[in-house]
């Protein structure tokens, strides 16, 4: 059997790492991965339901800083906004650090959304995530779980995904990296062929059945992490994109009319079909800079929001039900998600010094503020 080397690294800057050799993934057995701990890629429903009897999910998700740029749009666009069976809608921030304001990602959190993972640099070269190791990943995500729960006291054990910047993954690296941090899922890893049916989530332990569009994707045997497919919507000319703000022929910028109708396409192709989850992937500043698609994104949500079988909630949820399907009937009666709400003694740190450049930074946390500013190698400014 062919193995390919890894290295797992312990978390929080340490420098202490084993090797080990991981084996090539075999086609997914279907009579040994059974639920709730693997899954086979597949378009099936899990559970084997007939699609009129599988709550329609939507997953909407911001990434990047979380500050008062765009806390307007979030309170504004999400806040008080309930299922037609009564729970609070969902909504997943993947936050990345630099510019946060952790006593807004504190509120976020105490509004019953989460907060997922989206790495400490953000760098933007993107050969620097295509290569990323072990050790490399653990810096950035490990120690970025442990950043957010710190700096926005939160419960780190609320903290269960990541979505890799510019989706770019690193292989096998990136999942095995999520063992060893203790993180749940991955909504980085886009398909074009999976759209119409959709793909449903799966576990890495077999071989992937979903396209690699933006390689390295993993082809080692990982028990453990779940894939969380970005299907991609298309576009006015079928064109598909992984992000509603990387669609390229769209609706004019005035033309609400179109906007709704743009969105309602792409969302009825998984509510008529196999029901796949629904992912509405944007960044906040693409909704402020267009008045007819923010119109047309609200009548959205109300429409969701209205309908019996469709709920819109946190990715996370959206994996506890993949781990136990239950039918539509039974979802609709299910006790609310539930959450503690923690306190922020809210700090200013002014004109922080950092050591990977020589900008001055300031940073709003629900702690003592740090000796300097907190980055990858030193997530805590010690």
């Amino acid at each position: 059997m062919k193995l390919y080397t890894f290295t797992i690294c312990l978390t929080f800057a340490t420098l202490s790492c084993v090797a080990a050799d991981l084996p090539l993934a075999k086609p997914c057995n279907e009579t040994e991965c059974q639920l709730p701990t693997c899954r086979c890629s597949s378009v099936n429903i899990p559970g084997g339901l007939a699609p009129r009897d599988t709550p329609q999910f939507v997953i909407l998700t911001f990434d990047d800083a979380v500050n008062v740029n765009n806390m307007f749009s979030y309170r504004s666009l999400v806040y008080n906004r309930l299922n037609s069976n009564g729970c609070k809608a969902g909504v997943t921030f993947f936050v990345s650090h630099e510019y946060t304001d952790y006593t807004l990602v504190n509120e976020l959190y105490n509004q019953g959304y989460e907060i997922a993972l989206h790495s400490i640099s953000h760098e933007a070269n993107q050969e620097y995530w295509r290569d990323a190791s072990n050790e490399t990943l653990m810096r950035e995500f490990g120690d970025q779980k442990i950043q957010i729960a710190h700096f926005a006291n939160i419960s780190i054990d609320s903290i269960h995904g990541l979505r890799s910047p510019f989706f770019q993954m690193s292989g096998n690296s990136t999942y095995q990296m999520m063992t060893n941090a203790g993180l749940t899922y991955d909504l980085s890893w886009p398909t074009i062929n999976f759209i119409n049916p959709g793909l449903w989530p799966y576990t890495l332990d077999y071989k992937s059945i979903q396209d690699c569009v933006v390689p390295p994707c993993p082809t080692a045997s990982l028990p453990g992490p779940w894939i969380l497919p970005m299907i991609s919507w298309r576009d006015l000319q079928g064109v598909p994109c992984s992000t509603a703000d990387t669609c390229y022929y769209i609706p004019d910028r005035d033309d609400e009319e179109g906007w709704f109708s743009f969105i309602l396409s792409n969302f009825e192709r998984h509510y008529s079909n196999n029901r796949a989850p629904f992912g509405f992937y944007v960044h906040e500043w693409y909704i402020a800079v267009n008045p007819a698609l923010r119109a047309a994104f609200i009548r959205f949500l109300d429409t969701i929001n209205h309908l019996n079988d469709v709920f819109m909630v946190t990715a996370n949820e959206v994996i506890d039900w993949v781990k136990d399907p239950i039918p539509l009937n039974e979802y609709i009666t299910k006790d609310c998600r539930q959450w503690t709400p923690t306190q922020c003694r809210p700090s200013s740190c002014n004109a922080i010094t950092a050591n990977h450049t020589e900008m001055i930074y300031y940073l709003q946390i629900c702690n003592e503020c740090p000796n300097e500013y907190p980055w990858v190698n030193n997530p805590l400014g010690l």
